[in-house]
């Protein structure tokens, strides 16, 4: 432990350190497949505590596990310094709500699948229809005010990093139109 701590790193070394201690880990490709990857077990918990056994458990962490494949098979996973602009805890907020909307819809996405295998064959190892449809909602509705989070906190860490709360980014305006078609899904639910 002495002889440890009498060594002091290279700079290059310190250098990483530093940038891996400062900077939250989502800022390329790779580390936000990293954050996806984890978001949907966390969300698959918290939205599926009573009912995460079997065949709910296994859609969890098939998706977890495609994602952790993903992201390990040709995506570059160099830690590089944050742009200025990315500086902020705006954005840090904005990727975070953003990231466990999608996880809520991928998890509204498995439900619907293992739905769609308990009409067309229902088997008893699988929930029942009702509530596999009641959490397919509850999965949407999270997603969709985890989405709602994520636009704006976008905006507002786009006014203070542009000067603009929207400029019709192609990223903007896809995300608008999943916000409307998630809303319009909400909404037809209630009629």
């Amino acid at each position: 432990y002495h002889l440890a701590l009498g060594h002091s790193p290279t700079a290059a070394l310190a250098d990483k350190l530093q940038l891996i201690i400062i900077q939250v880990p989502l800022s390329n490709f790779y580390e936000s497949l990293i954050f996806f990857s984890w978001c949907l077990p966390a969300l698959g918990l918290l939205a599926f505590r009573r009912y995460l056994k079997g065949y709910l458990g296994a859609m969890v962490a098939l998706l977890s596990t495609l994602l952790l494949a993903y992201a390990s098979f040709g995506v570059d996973s160099q830690i590089k310094p944050l742009m200025p602009a990315l500086k902020s805890n705006w954005l840090l907020i904005h990727v975070v709500t953003a990231f466990l909307g999608y996880a809520a819809f991928a998890l509204a996405f498995g439900t619907a699948i293992l739905y769609l295998f308990q009409e067309r064959r229902p088997r008893p190892s699988l929930p029942p229809l009702p509530l596999l449809d009641s959490l397919i909602y509850r999965t949407t509705v999270l997603g969709f005010l985890m989405l709602t989070l994520g636009i704006a906190t976008g905006a507002v860490w786009a006014e203070t990093a542009w000067g603009r709360y929207w400029s019709w980014d192609p990223k903007e305006t896809w995300s608008l139109i999943t916000w409307f078609i998630y809303a319009a899904l909400l909404h037809a639910r209630h009629l």
